[in-house]
């Protein structure tokens, strides 16, 4: 009787096993389990210009060219990201309430359990871009605050456009990101008309101060617009420090990387700064050179040493305001005609380049 009743428990036991299975993410895939797979089709585009995947080669963008060939700034794959559902048919509903997504070797995705959201026909998302464990939700959840510090903003924060779709037959989401940040870099020449005082300059040390690194970004879903409110946490950024021979003629003109000139916008050093709006006597960038000892009509002009040049931010660009999503270069042309001649400084501004600077540490 005994062995007969373990014999009717181990068949009982082998039976349910097998009609249970687990997924290659060792999630529950019964019958009885209501979990879906949600998977994420994802781009970031530059002010709604899609960038493809496959761009390669030389482009050319205001008559000079730069490398396409770099990695797209998409998302860092050991980063998470941040999902939020709304259901808007019944008051504004929370369904998911700042959901972690990880990546996996097969790319972004979820598991959603739809059988809790009853009587849910639509619902509206947003994701955000890198996660954050603290957020806060507007009046009626039409709304959500992101707070970022100078480490986030260094990851590129991304915001996606809202998504509307039905419950029932969702299984693919599309996420379409776009930057919140600014992208400020410098490019640097020597300018000077008189051959016989060209390349004579040294460059020694570029910092921008007071730049704007912490803030919350308000991401209104009805609107499908965001803004940011900053937090007053400034910061200087040393952009390079070393020694170069500045380069003579705006054919010339290099990006400046962290101890070196470079050709490329890839190279350079770039940082990321929250908006901010550029105020009278305060964000500014010092630079520092030096200038080799010359002759000039038989006099012999001794080398200087640690020349500091201030420039100020007020007044370069329009309305005195960083817009986001931009990427900003600004120029410094270097005249020793005479040899304390303010050195010029211009700023260019262009569409963002979605790209992963990849000799950036702070990218």
């Amino acid at each position: 009787m005994k062995k007969t009743t373990l014999y009717f428990l181990m068949l009982l036991a082998m039976a349910t096993v097998s009609c249970v299975g687990l997924d290659d993410d060792g999630i529950d895939i019964t019958p009885d389990s209501q979990k879906q797979r949600l998977d994420f089709d994802i781009l970031v585009t530059r002010d709604g210009e899609l960038i493809s995947k496959e761009r390669t080669g030389m482009m050319t963008r205001s008559g000079s060219s730069f490398e396409a060939s770099e990695k797209l700034a998409t998302m860092d794959d050991d980063i998470p990201f941040g999902l939020i559902g709304i259901d808007f048919e019944h008051g504004g509903r929370l369904l998911l309430d700042n959901t972690k997504v990880e990546s996996n070797n097969k790319g972004y995705s979820t598991f959603l359990d739809w059988n809790t959201w009853g009587g849910v026909n639509n619902a509206t998302f947003s994701a955000y871009y890198p996660y954050v464990t603290n957020i806060e939700y507007g009046e009626g959840n039409t709304s959500y605050a992101i707070p970022y510090s100078a480490t986030e903003t260094d990851a590129g924060p991304l915001v996606s456009e809202t998504v509307e779709r039905a419950i029932q037959s969702l299984n693919m989401m599309p996420l379409h990101f776009k930057h919140i940040t600014n992208d400020i870099g410098y490019k640097i020449c020597d300018i000077t008309p008189d051959k016989n005082l060209q390349g004579l300059i040294h460059l020694r040390k570029v910092t921008a101060y007071n730049v704007a690194s912490a803030g919350v970004y308000v991401n209104d879903l009805m609107s499908g617009a965001g803004a940011w409110r900053k937090q007053g946490y400034y910061r200087k950024v040393v952009v390079f420090e070393g020694d170069a021979l500045v380069g003579v003629g705006s054919e010339n003109e290099k990006f400046i990387g962290f101890d070196t000139l470079e050709d490329h916008l890839a190279d350079s050093h770039r940082y990321y700064s929250i908006p901010d709006d550029i105020a009278m006597g305060k964000q500014y960038v010092e630079v520092v050179f030096d200038v080799d000892g010359f002759k000039l009509n038989n006099f012999y002009y001794k080398p200087l040493k640690d020349q500091v040049r201030k420039y100020m931010l007020y007044g370069l660009l329009p309305d005195n305001v960083f817009v986001h999503g931009k990427q900003y270069t600004f120029h410094i042309g270097l005249d020793l005609s005479s040899v304390y001649r303010e050195i010029t400084f211009a700023p260019a501004v262009a569409d963002w380049e979605t790209t992963i600077y990849e000799n950036n540490d702070d990218f």
